[in-house]
């Protein structure tokens, strides 16, 4: 058996990210955790399954938006507070107890429920349109919150003080409080009238008893349970961990006798001074990175043997043709997060001496900040940079005509917008952007593998700042190692096709690396190399 152990938290925090539908997403939701287990669901090659350490009462809409909603898994927290339903449930607010004289009004976004005057509670929901939680106010002022399980019942229930969180409740599936959680110092109370935790193993459904009934934090009780549950799997099984701060000492400890394979993907670990994951990272059966550049970096901080360290990309190549060629515009995406300040501001005065004298292109400035003014920064930053260099700052704008005259003024004479913010946050939004892209320009010291990945599926010239496996120099795109070659490079993909379409060519051949197919093959050496 294949054992997957994520790293799906909010933060530092052993619980789930999940928000109301009205709030923007402020975060991507995929990972390396999320491939692997896409791979190994679609396969069917081996036996899996997910350990889920952290609370998580939404689990099995996250799942659905991964596509995996039958993935089958372990939840430590289920275990704790002795929860047996597996499948989503339908619950309605209405069955709630309400008081005597409660009006529900419902508004685009939320339900208040109104007691005369006053404001009672705020019911807000999921995507799927369950609701998550319900917030309770005396003299408008947060007392209480109620948080859903997707199954269809009161999961927890967190207690306020002047507005601040004192203690959270965890609870049955039949309403009872299972332990006490306290915001101050962390400490847990274990109910004394259901001291126990539930364990289901393949064939295996046993109750155990917790070691205390006072904990220092919450994570004394998920290691007690997750090393209980431990003990009943095999000697052979082998555990695939995604390298996080807030669990890697715990894993370290729980899985020392277990077979191994540790995840690294993007800067989602931070090596630390901590000998424990030191030893964890020295001792493992393998290791997987998501990219060759982040091996050599792992390769520069732990001494790794190179027959126990791959790189495998969290993304798959599928060929798509794009719909660039069907717009009147060539776009230019140009990734600005993490870009070296200096070499922003040279990009854009190259640019913005560039664009003028050519018809119908436009850059969009690309960025996966999540923020609500995000795009309004980077244009006040492009426009800054315009402006410095005498040009006008109308030249980056919210939208811009797609029809541009050959002396550089719209067709109503007014200044043309060149520069437009593009401001995509999931993978799913990246990719639609990319579609109608017709070059990718990424001068950052580190390229983003996922707007790599998808050019090549997209056949999408790329120009980068420094060699990836993901970019032949003259092939699918250019090496430009200093943007002072802009202007010559990006003639050489505008004007005409000829170019264009070799790169395009390029992109297919490589593509055919990094398929869903032979995603599979480089786990199944991974896989063979550990058995």
């Amino acid at each position: 058996m294949l054992y997957f152990i994520p790293a799906w938290y909010k933060e530092r925090e052993w619980c789930e990210n999940e928000q109301s539908w009205r709030v923007k997403r402020m975060y991507s939701e995929f990972d390396d955790t999320v491939k692997q287990i896409q791979l190994f669901h679609r396969s069917g090659g081996y036996d899996y399954q997910i350990i889920l350490l952290g609370f998580a009462p939404n689990f099995r809409h996250f799942l659905h938006r991964q596509g995996v909603y039958r993935a089958p898994y372990w939840s430590c927290f289920d275990a704790i507070q002795e929860i047996r339903r597996k499948k989503a449930g339908v619950m309605s607010f209405h069955d709630l107890e309400w008081p005597e004289g409660i009006e529900f009004l419902y508004t685009p976004f939320v339900v208040v429920a109104m007691l005369g005057k006053e404001k009672y509670a705020q019911i807000d929901f999921a995507e799927d349109g369950n609701p998550i939680w319900v917030e309770f106010y005396r003299n408008d002022t947060l007392i209480r919150r109620d948080l859903f399980d997707d199954r269809g019942f009161t999961s927890s229930i967190v207690y306020y003080e002047d507005g601040q969180p004192v203690y959270q409740d965890y609870l049955t599936e039949n309403g009872l409080r299972k332990f006490r959680r306290y915001y101050q110092d962390g400490r847990v109370e274990i109910n004394e009238r259901c001291p126990g935790y539930l364990l289901e193993c393949q064939e295996i459904r046993e109750t155990r008893q917790f070691s205390r009934m006072v904990y220092e934090n919450i994570e004394r009780v998920i290691c007690e349970v997750l090393v209980s549950y431990l003990e009943l799997t095999d000697d052979q099984d082998v555990f695939c961990i995604a390298m996080h701060n807030l669990h890697a000492g715990l894993l370290g400890q729980a899985l020392k006798d277990k077979k191994r394979i540790l995840s690294f993907y993007n800067d989602r670990y931070q090596f630390e001074e901590n000998p424990d994951t030191l030893l964890m990272i020295q001792s493992a059966d393998y290791m997987v990175v998501d990219s060759k550049d982040n091996a050599k970096k792992l390769q520069r901080m732990v001494q790794i043997p190179a027959g126990r360290l791959k790189a495998i990309p969290p993304y798959d190549t599928r060929v798509d043709e794009g719909i660039s060629l069907q717009s009147g515009l060539q776009k230019l995406l140009l990734a600005v997060d993490g870009m070296d300040s200096a070499v922003f501001g040279e990009a854009i005065r190259i640019l913005g001496g560039y664009l003028p004298q050519k018809k119908g292109v436009r850059v969009h400035l690309f960025t996966r900040e999540a923020r609500y003014d995000s795009k309004q920064r980077l244009l006040k930053r492009t426009q800054d940079e315009l402006a410095k260099n005498g040009m006008p700052e109308e030249w980056a704008g919210e939208a811009a005509n797609d029809v541009v005259s050959e002396n550089g003024l719209e067709e109503d004479g007014k200044i043309p917008v060149f520069f437009v913010p593009e401001q995509c946050v999931d993978e799913l939004s990246v990719s639609k952007c990319m579609r109608e892209q017709w070059l990718l320009i990424d001068l950052r010291e580190v390229p983003e593998l996922y707007l790599q990945i998808n050019a090549i599926s997209f056949g999408i010239p790329q120009i980068v700042r420094k060699k990836t496996e993901f970019v032949i120099d003259g092939g699918n795109g250019v090496i430009l190692d200093k943007p002072g070659g802009l202007p010559r490079v990006l003639d050489y993909y505008l004007d005409g096709l000829e170019h264009w379409n070799e790169a395009k060519i390029y992109s297919y051949e490589i593509s055919k690396r990094y398929t869903t197919e032979r995603l599979l093959e480089m786990w199944g050496e991974v896989m063979d190399s550990v058995g």
